[in-house]
């Protein structure tokens, strides 16, 4: 537009078509002002007000307003997170069984259960965190986890509040954990013959080759709970085989230790609710294994006990 007004003017054309072109050429100048001064602005905002830069900021208000005294310390001992959903009937024997081998830590995640699960839990003597929204069954683990990272421990052992996990194997975790980064619990006979054909699947899309993919009982070292505690984590749905490619992938050493689990004691499985869940689960579990696809067969030492 520019040269198109030069050139108009050049030619002698009359002061009014001047004038014409002339507030053409200042209202296009005008616009690309306003589209440059409107790129600066959304980049500057958000840089200004992304998520990460927002965390970092408030990160560092918290470390000058907290005392020091009251910064997380180190605990050399695990913690033992249990996600719930209306596990009344079952979370208190739960978390007594885990107190009779000696461990106090334990943290239930209550994922808006509406039959008492966590006064329950408090009352039996473990630490409750209650969802304002529904989390579903990684969230609320995750959650857990990130508790975890946040207050020191060591390390987290995840359980369910079903009553399935037997607390006498905690132990045998945390001592295989001096030699891996992930334990697994594995009780492959728990399995249906449909499940056990699942697990098969897997472990061809995956590499792997653990006995029990889908346990959750399992032990995180505080390594592996800081990568999971992490965004690309949180894009999982399933906390199990999601989790394991997620820590191969990061390169960390992952066993297992054969353990008895019992019937659950009363409700039901998340997943395995109903077909629908069952079919939304093998859909995004394959698309997740063929987006990880990696053919070098992982570390593996499976301890018979």
């Amino acid at each position: 537009l520019l040269r198109v007004g030069i050139r108009d003017v050049a030619r002698g054309e009359d002061a009014g078509g001047r004038r014409a072109v002339m507030r053409v050429d200042l209202d296009a100048a005008r616009a690309v002002a306003c589209h440059q001064a409107g790129d600066e602005f959304g980049r500057g905002f958000q840089a200004e007000f992304d998520v990460r830069a927002v965390a970092r900021a408030l990160a560092g208000v918290y470390r000058c307003i907290v005392p020091e005294a009251c910064w997380p310390v180190t605990r050399s001992r695990p913690l033992v997170v249990i996600p719930a959903l209306n596990e009344a009937e079952s979370i208190g024997a739960v978390i007594r069984n885990i107190r009779a081998v000696g461990i106090e830590d334990i943290l239930v995640v209550d994922d808006q259960s509406t039959d008492g699960t966590g006064e329950l839990a408090r009352q039996a003597g473990a630490r409750v965190l209650r969802a304002h929204q529904a989390l579903g069954a990684w969230g609320a683990m995750q959650t857990g986890i990130r508790y975890a990272v946040r207050h020191g421990y060591a390390a987290v052992i995840t359980m369910d509040a079903d009553g399935q996990h037997e607390p006498d194997y905690l132990p045998a975790l945390i001592e295989a954990g001096a030699r891996h980064d992930v334990v697994i619990g594995a009780c492959p006979e728990r399995g249906s013959a449909l499940r056990k054909l699942a697990w098969a699947y897997f472990r061809m899309l995956t590499g792997f080759d653990y006995a029990d993919l889908t346990s959750g009982f399992r032990y995180y070292s505080r390594g592996a709970c800081e990568l999971l505690a992490g965004e690309e984590a949180t894009l999982l749905d399933y906390q199990d085989i999601g989790v394991l490619l997620l820590l191969h992938k990061a390169g960390f050493r992952i066993g297992e230790i054969r353990v008895v689990m019992k019937p659950r004691q009363s409700g039901g499985s998340r997943i395995y609710s109903s077909w629908w869940t069952v079919g939304r689960y093998m859909a995004e579990t394959t698309l997740l294994c063929l987006a990880r696809w990696q053919r070098k067969r992982p570390e593996h030492v499976f301890q018979r006990r």
